[in-house]
């Protein structure tokens, strides 16, 4: 056959790289620095031929079967850089003008947190990516057959945060379908960071309509209708969230039996020895349940699953898995005694309904007095809300909160507080109203630390408030801090008698 000849394509100057990051790497004792990649081009069949020593059996780098055919080499150009040689199956893209049209967009990517794409080949038959070479091998090499020790929980945590900063990356520049996201997709760098393989960005198959290489690991819409969407890869996410607690490639739709009936523990790895917090454990166990489920739209944004893991992975580096540091007790008032301990007064209680039904830790009662108390006449949302009706701004925002106020009305508290939790984000002041209703939702999905959170910023926003007060209390007694739990209560009631 003879060779299809290309004009030399020249791309726009590529736009600046991502800052460049330090970050500590405990596993390598190395770190991590973000390195310039290469601008696009297209090679020579020949180029790669010499590079890969005539794509020698011994150059393979990828597992490959009747599932996957197409195989990854390792290669090494002339100017003495190693490449990654993704070579697809005869036949695959008969179209060489929408594989090079593909492969130019994909070029035109760069991020720290993706092993970028430099090049590509097309000769005959022969279709070829080229991509920056990761030598510290797979998720799946370290995660499921690791030979000295198990993957560390805070590398764990460190491998679902960059994976979700690379996707977020591609949907923010409009590659919004990652095909076939698996473990075998997320690579070590030289000091071993975490990057997403740039080959998912393209289709595999001939025709392209290969999503994935498991039917198992598929999502429903593709098992149902043979369609992806951009939700179907916050399923296949979930999948990699499974095999990171799990050391397992757990199928979803198996996972989601334990999930149902709450055998939690049954999904953990047993080598990391109970090396994390249970609350990490509960709120990635939340997450992972939440991207898999079976309607698209019920899954969560991918920022969502960002602002989660970002918040996970701090409270690993702070140390508060090994011990939550309590709130200092003079924040709720109370005598100071002479030995600097707090005395609490032993006058009797006189609570309100919500007060009580905070004492009690009674949850769906304090739903339904929330709901009945609606939104205070001073509350930040409720001025931004009227301004903003007038003004027109920032319209979606409000969306947020009314699908929030719709999914707690439903007892929907998961979803809730994804939409409280996008509203707050977006919101020019905080609403005392959402941090109380998202400090419930938290509290009903057992995040008590979160829920605490919330309930100490809607105390800070109105301190004269003493529904901030009761709901610390209800979040104290979660976490087993009686003592202070009174005191706030004795506040709050303090607050509403005189």
């Amino acid at each position: 056959m003879g060779c299809i000849c290309f004009k030399p394509w020249r791309p726009p100057s590529p736009p600046p790289p991502d800052s460049v990051t330090i970050l500590d790497d405990p596993d390598s004792g190395g770190v991590a620095v973000g390195e310039c990649w290469q601008s696009f081009r297209e090679f020579s069949l020949e180029e790669l031929r010499i590079a890969t020593g005539d794509f020698s059996a011994g150059n393979i780098v990828s597992e490959h079967n009747d599932r996957v055919p197409n195989i990854v080499y390792k290669g090494k150009l002339d100017d003495g850089r190693t490449i990654a040689v993704k070579r697809f199956q005869r036949l695959a893209w008969p179209d060489p003008f929408e594989f090079l049209d593909e492969a130019q967009d994909v070029g035109r990517l760069g991020s720290e947190h993706m092993a970028n794409l430099i090049g590509c080949c097309l000769e005959g038959n022969e279709r070829l990516l080229v991509a920056e070479y990761m030598p510290n091998g797979t998720l799946a090499k370290h995660l499921f057959h690791w030979e000295k020790r198990p993957m560390k929980w805070e590398t764990r945590l460190r491998v679902a945060l960059h994976t979700a900063k690379a996707l977020e990356y591609c949907i923010d520049r409009g590659m919004d379908l990652y095909h076939d996201l698996n473990a075998y997709r997320i690579l070590f760098d030289k000091v071993g960071n975490p990057r997403l393989s740039c080959f998912g960005l393209m289709r595999s198959s001939q025709a392209g309509k290969s999503y994935s290489s498991n039917l198992a690991f598929a999502p429903p819409e593709y098992l149902c209708l043979g369609a992806v969407m951009p939700e179907s890869v916050i399923f296949s996410f979930g999948t990699i969230l499974l095999d990171l607690m799990s050391g397992r490639h757990i199928p979803p739709y198996h996972a989601l039996d334990l999930f149902k009936g709450k055998n939690l523990l049954v999904l953990m790895d047993s080598a990391l020895d109970g090396r994390f917090s249970d609350e990490d454990r509960t709120e990635l166990m939340h997450l992972a349940s939440r991207c898999l489920r079976t309607e698209p739209d019920e899954r969560p944004s991918i920022k969502f699953l960002l602002t989660t893991l970002t918040r996970i992975q701090k409270r690993a580096e702070l140390g508060f898995n090994a011990k939550w540091t309590a709130p200092c007790p003079s924040y709720y008032g109370g005598l100071p005694e002479k030995n600097g301990g707090t005395k609490l007064a032993t006058q009797p209680l006189y609570l309100t309904p919500f007060g009580d039904a905070c004492r009690r830790v009674d949850l769906s009662l304090i739903h339904e007095l929330l709901e009945k108390l609606g939104y205070r006449d001073d509350d930040g949302a409720g001025n931004e809300l009227s301004f903003q009706m007038w003004t027109g701004q920032m319209q979606e925002n409000l969306d947020y909160k009314r699908h929030g106020d719709a999914a707690f009305h439903a007892k929907d508290f998961e979803t809730a507080i994804e939409f409280y939790t996008e509203f707050l984000n977006g919101a020019a002041a905080e609403s005392v109203t959402v941090l109380a209703r998202r400090c419930l939702c938290y509290m009903m999905n057992d995040m008590f630390h979160e829920a605490l959170t919330d309930a100490m910023k809607a105390r800070v926003v109105s301190p004269q408030w003493p529904i901030s007060l009761y709901l610390q209390a209800a979040c104290l007694l979660k976490l087993g801090m009686e003592s202070e739990a009174k005191e706030a209560l004795r506040n709050g009631s303090d607050l509403e008698t005189h």
